[in-house]
């Protein structure tokens, strides 16, 4: 916990923490089980970044050069360069990957375009969410999904042991694990500008969850998605391991009229937040449902059908019937420090009707933000309620999300 504390300080110091850092950035692992290394840590340690242990990884939660509102605001503005290979990386190969796939999550995969992919959410037999995904049907004839790092173990095990059943049965499918890979995620305003400079596909054809394999620079089979997890237009490349160090310094290195600059988690949680995007184990779990979630969209019109995924029963009755709690946005009207993970909301009448699962004070906003988890009655935009902190209530209302616009490039 040594690294919690620190990063207790520095968060402290900095004024810009939103919720507790012991919380998610904490490793699980034991003394048997030190946290592992990204392909960058050493290129993370040259360039200044202050590394903390995050879901069993040594990460960097901001650099030397920007504080994590400076960073924050740099990629509002311009564009930032963060390392996302601590994410899970798979292939899922075989003629039934769709039906493989689709017995797991609430999507409809088969129906998604070749090269193009789906934000989906794998679920379990009660409807929680076992974890968020990025799931992409590319043209190469396998799917390639982008899981949380926090929850790898968790969710390989969930596909092998569904794989095994698969195939017992006699299906064509296999799953595997890609671990010779680095993933950046370039993200910001400028990152359109900034990229075509060193792919030879026209960016402007290529819309938000496109996907497909290019050579960046003269680095060959690099798989570019457009997604991320700022609310900003931006990619992620999923690039060869030993070339992943070397792209990272020639992206930091573009100019056009903007400067792209590193950035951390510190800087990720907060544009995050802002755009109103889930982090898993605190905002959604696997006792939330999607329609819990305010996620009923990636639950296409064909599944909702089928009911064939699991927990359909549980969801679908949700969705007909509305259910008893929903994931909103908080603002609070009166000034005081910012709402944590945990914090109990309480209506007019001093009843506890929810709890608070991420806030921050808005580096763009400059104001405290949370979201959270509200009575369904209470759930409408313009509600007032109260929230606790440190002891002492607190007056807030229920807003729209995102708090701040996103910009995800469509065509």
């Amino acid at each position: 916990m040594n690294a919690c504390k620190s990063l207790n300080k520095l968060f402290k110091n900095l004024g810009k923490i939103y919720t507790n850092p012991c919380k998610h950035l904490a490793s699980s692992n034991g003394p048997q089980n030190p946290p592992k290394k990204t392909c960058l840590y050493d290129f993370h340690l040259s360039r200044g970044g202050k590394i903390v242990d995050f879901a069993g990884w040594l990460m960097p939660v901001q650099y030397k050069d920007l504080s994590i509102q400076e960073s924050h605001i740099h990629t509002r503005n311009q564009c930032s360069l963060f390392d996302v290979s601590h994410m899970m990386q798979t292939k899922i190969h075989g003629k039934d990957r769709f039906k493989f796939i689709e017995s797991l999550i609430v999507s409809d995969v088969a129906g998604l375009k070749p090269d193009s992919g789906t934000l989906s959410v794998f679920t379990n037999n009660n409807g929680g969410i076992i974890d968020d995904l990025i799931v992409s049907n590319t043209s190469k004839n396998y799917l390639y999904v982008v899981s949380n790092a926090g929850c790898a173990e968790k969710d390989f095990a969930h596909l092998k042991n569904a794989e095994q059943d698969f195939k017992s049965k006699g299906y064509d499918l296999a799953v595997e694990k890609i671990e010779d890979r680095g993933l950046l995620a370039l993200q910001g305003p400028s990152m359109h500008q900034l990229l075509q400079q060193c792919v030879n596909f026209d960016l402007n054809k290529f819309a938000f969850m496109n996907t497909t394999e290019a050579k960046v620079f003269d680095i060959e089979n690099c798989r570019i998605t457009r997604c991320g997890y700022t609310g900003e237009d931006g990619v992620e490349i999923s690039v060869p391991i030993e070339r992943t160090a070397e792209l990272a310094d020639r992206l930091l290195a573009l100019q056009n009229g903007e400067t792209c600059k590193l950035a951390g988690l510190g800087a990720r949680d907060t544009l995050r937040l802002e755009a109103g995007l889930c982090l898993y184990g605190n905002d959604i779990d696997d006792t939330t449902t999607p329609v819990e979630a305010g996620l009923a969209w990636t639950i296409h019109k064909r599944r909702r059908e089928e009911r064939n995924f699991p927990g359909a029963e549980i969801i679908l009755t949700q969705l007909k019937e509305k259910p008893s709690k929903k994931r909103v946005g908080l603002k609070l009207i009166t000034s005081g420090p910012s709402a944590r993970q945990h914090a109990k909301i309480f209506d007019i009448s001093q009843r506890q009707v929810g709890e608070v699962t991420s806030g921050c004070l808005s580096p763009l906003l400059k104001e405290n933000i949370s979201m959270g988890y509200l009575n369904t009655g209470l759930s409408k935009v313009g509600t007032r309620i109260a929230v606790e902190i440190r002891k002492k209530n607190y007056q807030a209302e229920v807003v729209k999300l995102p708090f701040v616009p996103t910009h995800y490039y469509q065509i």
